[in-house]
């Protein structure tokens, strides 16, 4: 047997995207890490293993601009570029390069920490090391570090350390939460095996397994929905062992879930109920997909109404967007609905103190162990969430090395510092501002050589009846005046129009009516119709326009998107699914329905011109849409005419690192395997060639040039330090959109 001793500033246990966030966002801010998984890939639940879908807080298009940035954001777009058809070993290796790209990481696969050695009494204790086996490899493996991360999901580096946690569900007085039980108890979401399915181009024969389950002598064929030509995460429903212990008993459960697949697939092969004779079983797991176990106390518990509320916490370092997601008990064999839902009327904030231990001073967690109530961990769960979790606290964790201190002390004492770094990495956090004095752009003066001013949608390429209420968010900076919609007319008609705020700058529903006008149509088609809409909110924001519903009229649609504006239809049942889902209707992010809509605007003319897109959008602080859309759009890319954007300053500066975000539509839901698929693979609003140059001795000189982008967030470091008072980013070309788009521009001189 070998043993070693293995030295970082940083320890992260478990290799899901919490812990790979975690990791990589230490390691670029410096720090040495270990990162310690106990399978043979990244990835947990999302890997090759479990196969389940990378959700978060867009919930599959519900909320709106809703899309991960930071690490999770970077995952995504990559794997849309490599891996668009889904296939989940190319989605392993999308994870596994990320972390590899850092030097700072080392890795340890195969590796199951089960030992701690902690000190302390048991309100203050602190860890000295974690000890892990690697498997097939007969390596004994001490890991010392200042700070450990446990993201093992299981929580049970914590759990030896000796750290509070809670198992099962709080009543509901603890936190006065309505989906609460009236009595606290030990019940959790169940975990779920999946299986892939394909035609095999042939009859093939299924025989199953003398331990299939018969499910027609369950509820199953009754309560869920089974189809053949459906596998993965369709079936996430097959769902069991929430009322036992998801941890000691996971070998218990495993063999009921895979009892129930081959029963499932013998319902489906053999009952003579579905077209399956060419089907045939491709992949079934055979580790389960766990949902919940310890959660442990951090400093503050998010909770229900937090969630609700969209409180806006003081240390708020990540978001979320998924429904409060809480199933039945009994799960596969439940009489209720798979899953109930309750939805926030945007994304939510989750605060810095839910990511760091109460009594074990150096631990922090990312994942589905932080510091939550049951019913709010409904949501903060799933895995996109828990990976902006883990980039942030991984933040955490690296400034805490680079302090000192520990990571109470960075919320109490570096809580600012902690901030503006998530933002400078473009982590996903939302209505916080750049305030970095080191960043040089903030003193520049900038222009451009255009800037889209008419918002505008002309091109028509379809019409839809105007049957229910449709809707488009619009951005009003500095006042609205009128809109002219395209529009055929049966008969005379009266074009209805009313103009609603949103609310809350996170929020993209209509919150209160401040404007409204209507106008008479004329039978007829194609039909430009102005209505006046007269509105000044005083600060530029968002308005929800809403164009009642009339039998006689109809809109007409574009094929061609437009940044800044999203367009949605009212449902007067919103269920994203009859059979599975119960929502509450009155929830406004379900009745606004912007999926049928996604790049399809309707037809449009806002007046008067907006200042929504001028260029000194790209130093406001701001990365992505929060009241106003927060980034520069040119004027059309004409035949080999670049667009740029300058800055300049009254003295020169010296310059030697310069970050670029351009625009990659956060509005767009991306998966990492097979829910959906996206028509391009690669964002259209991203900028694809360009440069970057300064003038010097009256003339402009090439500091950086780049072809075939295809990121979102690129930071260019110059070799040779330069110092100039005008530095100029021209846009050559993008990949697919008709004009550069630029969501923020920082200049660093990182010697200073």
């Amino acid at each position: 047997m070998k043993y070693e001793t293995i030295r970082t500033d940083i320890t992260v246990v478990g290799g899901g995207l919490s812990g790979v966030s975690a990791a990589v966002a230490a390691a670029r801010l410096g720090r040495t890490v270990a990162l310690v998984q106990n399978r043979p890939v990244l990835g947990g639940n999302s890997s090759s293993e479990v196969r389940v879908w990378v959700c978060g807080a867009t919930a599959h298009g519900t909320n709106r601009y809703a899309r991960e940035t930071g690490i999770m954001g970077e995952l995504l777009v990559e794997n849309q570029f490599r891996n668009p058809d889904g296939n989940p070993y190319y989605w392993d290796l999308v994870v596994l390069e990320a972390v590899l790209a850092e030097p700072n990481i080392q890795l340890f696969l195969n590796t199951d920490v089960h030992e701690v050695e902690a000190e302390g009494d048991a309100e203050d204790r602190r860890i000295r090391s974690v000890t892990g086996w690697m498997m097939g490899s007969e390596r004994r493996i001490r890991f010392e570090s200042a700070i450990f991360a446990d993201c093992t999901g299981d929580g049970l580096v914590g759990f030896l350390a000796g750290a509070k946690y809670r198992v099962g569900r709080e009543a509901k007085h603890e936190y006065n939460e309505d989906w609460a039980p009236d009595t606290a108890d030990g019940i959790t979401l169940g975990s779920t095996l999946l299986f892939y399915t394909k035609d095999a181009g042939h009859p093939v024969k299924y025989v199953p397994p003398g331990f299939a389950k018969d499910i027609t002598q369950t509820s199953i064929p009754i309560k869920r929905v089974i189809r053949s030509g459906d596998s993965g995460c369709h079936y996430w429903w097959i769902e069991w062992g929430g009322e036992l212990d998801t941890v000691h008993e996971n070998e218990r459960i495993r063999d009921e879930l895979w009892a129930v697949i081959y029963g499932i697939w013998e319902y489906i092969k053999n009952s003579g109920k579905f077209d399956a004779e060419h089907m045939t079983l491709e992949w079934v797991g055979s580790l389960p997909g766990k949902r919940e176990y310890r959660r442990f106390i951090g400093d503050y518990v998010l909770n229900q109404n937090d969630i609700l509320a969209q409180r806006e916490f003081e240390d708020r370092v990540a978001f979320g967007g998924w429904s409060i997601d809480l199933h039945p008990p009994q799960g596969m064999y439940s009489a209720e609905s798979g899953s109930k839902h309750l939805h926030a009327d945007g994304i939510y904030h989750i605060p810095f103190r839910s990511l760091y231990s109460a009594n074990v001073s150096n631990l922090m967690f990312a994942g589905r162990n932080i510091s939550a109530s049951h019913v709010a961990f409904g949501t903060t769960r799933v895995m996109a969430t828990c990976a902006v979790i883990g980039e942030a606290a991984g933040t955490g964790a690296a400034l805490a090395v680079q302090h000192g201190a520990t990571p109470r002390a960075v919320y109490r004492e570096h809580l600012a510092e902690l901030q503006q770094t998530l933002l400078r990495q473009d982590a996903s956090v939302i209505g916080l501002r750049s305030a970095d004095v080191r960043d040089l752009a903030r003193r520049a003066k900038v222009t451009a050589s255009g800037t889209l001013r008419l918002l505008a949608v002309e091109q028509a390429s379809g019409v839809i009846p105007l049957d229910r209420d449709a809707g488009l968010l619009v951005p009003v900076s500095p006042r609205l005046e009128r809109i002219e919609l395209l529009v055929d007319a049966s008969a005379e008609a009266k074009l209805e129009v009313e103009v609603w705020s949103t609310g809350r700058a996170e929020n993209y529903v209509p919150h209160r009516r401040e404007a409204s006008g209507s106008a008479a149509v004329a039978p007829g088609e194609r039909q430009w119709i102005s209505v006046p809409l007269r509105w000044e909110p005083g600060t530029p924001q968002h308005a929800f326009v809403i164009v009642k519903a009339s039998d006689l009229l109809s809109l007409h649609f574009s094929s061609e998107p437009q940044t800044g504006v999203l367009c949605f239809a009212k449902n007067d049942r919103p269920l994203v699914s009859t059979n599975l889902e119960d929502h509450q209707p009155e929830q406004p992010v379900v009745q606004w329905s912007m999926r049928q809509h996604v790049r399809k605007p309707y037809c449009f003319r806002l007046f008067p011109e907006t200042e929504a897109f001028s260029p000194d959008r790209v130093t406001d602080g701001y990365l992505r849409p929060y009241g106003q859309p927060h980034l520069w759009i040119s004027q059309p890319l004409g035949q080999g005419q670049p667009a740029s954007l300058e800055l300049q300053w009254q003295e020169a500066m010296t310059m030697n690192e310069i970050h670029l975000v351009f625009n990659d539509d956060v509005n767009e839901d991306l998966i990492n395997l097979h829910h959906h698929k996206t028509p391009f693979d690669v964002i259209p609003e991203l900028v694809r060639d360009y440069r970057l140059e300064a003038l010097q001795d009256g003339g402009w000189v090439t500091l950086h040039e780049e072809r075939a982008n295809r990121k979102r967030k690129r930071v260019h470091r110059i070799a040779s330090p330069v110092t100039a008072d005008r530095l100029r980013l021209v846009v050559e070309s993008t990949n697919g959109s008709s004009r550069a788009e630029v969501v923020e521009i920082r200049v660093y001189d990182t010697e200073a």
